[in-house]
């Protein structure tokens, strides 16, 4: 019997290779992302394709993907993903809503105290050879009112963390949503950005999402807020994030994903955030745990097994 090709890129967790062998697939598991031309060569003859956040599936890369069948993002978003030409050509897309959601919190939750006690400064200092104990500028984060912009899996749990902290829980999110806690939804986005202490942003790849924070926003803060954005890179206009640190509009900010990100470890990469004072610079790491890959790894390549399963059974009832 012929075996289906599977092929994975970007590291994705080596359950994933494991699982698809087990069950009689035949896998390429590779550690990088592919540019478009090398994508739709190694696409020959391919099944599935597993993907993370940095390949890019384009419409010429679907059309030429003659036997791709499904496609599986390890990941959260599938905003890098054309999910129109794969619905024409009857390509099946699974992610992973919900595997990474606390991963993604507990880094809020560190980053924010992080940034409230100037930890990274102070580091540095200690560094470069430098003692600079101090309590200036440094808070707790007890009593401080978080807001929340998107409250979807992962803000939901980053406010429940937050709320245990002693944090005043507030959110904003374009559909009416269940409230977890004592947390509150106010009525705008700009009602948010003038009553919080501490901003995240954990709002969806949507093509009205692009853009939402910028000089306007940033001047609607309070004075001396701390921002975080570990969503999208698209979301915050990077520029105006870096004027409104550099006049103090913002006292810190922590940053995990950005509008362009280098494709492998070691290349070059620059933004206007680095150098600047209380900034945290992380390479995409939201998701980035051992437990969280692991159950990402595990519950798409399940639920890739289960469709391929589905469709032999069809197929064979169809000819019966």
């Amino acid at each position: 019997m012929k075996q289906n090709k599977v092929l994975l890129l970007e590291n994705i967790h080596i359950v994933a290779k494991e699982l698809f062998e087990n069950n009689n697939f035949v896998v390429e598991h590779l550690k990088h992302a592919l540019s478009e031309e090398d994508l739709i060569s190694k696409l020959d003859g391919v099944s599935i394709l597993g993907i993370r956040s940095k390949t890019q599936i384009t419409s010429r890369v679907l059309k030429q993907a003659n036997k791709l069948k499904m496609i599986g993002a390890y990941c959260i978003g599938t905003n890098n993903i054309d999910l129109q030409t794969c619905l024409d050509k009857k390509i099946n897309v699974q992610n992973a809503p919900f595997q990474s959601t606390r991963s993604v919190a507990e880094l809020i939750i560190g980053e924010i105290i992080m940034l409230a006690r100037r930890v990274f400064d102070k580091s540095n200092c200690l560094h470069q050879g430098s003692w600079l104990k101090s309590a200036k500028d440094s808070f707790e984060i007890r009593g401080k009112k978080l807001g929340i912009i998107g409250y979807g899996q992962i803000g939901t749990q980053l406010g429940v963390l937050a709320e245990a902290l002693g944090m005043e829980v507030y959110y904003y999110d374009m559909v009416k949503k269940l409230t977890f806690g004592n947390a509150k939804a106010v009525n705008s986005l700009e009602d948010l950005l003038k009553l919080a202490d501490i901003i995240s942003i954990h709002v969806d790849g949507r093509k009205e999402n692009h853009g939402l924070i910028g000089e306007k926003e940033f001047a609607q803060m309070k004075d001396g807020v701390l921002f975080l954005n570990a969503s999208r890179g698209f979301i915050v206009e990077i520029e105006a994030l870096a004027q409104a640190i550099k006049i103090g509009k913002v006292r810190g900010a922590a940053v995990d994903v950005f509008p362009q990100e280098p494709h492998a470890n070691g290349d070059k990469f620059i933004t206007p955030l680095q150098s600047l004072s209380n900034v945290i610079l992380t390479p995409h790491i939201g998701a980035a745990t051992l437990e969280a890959q692991e159950q990402i790894g595990q519950f798409v390549t399940e639920k890739a097994i289960e469709y391929m399963n589905l469709a032999k059974l069809s197929v064979i009832a169809s000819i019966d």
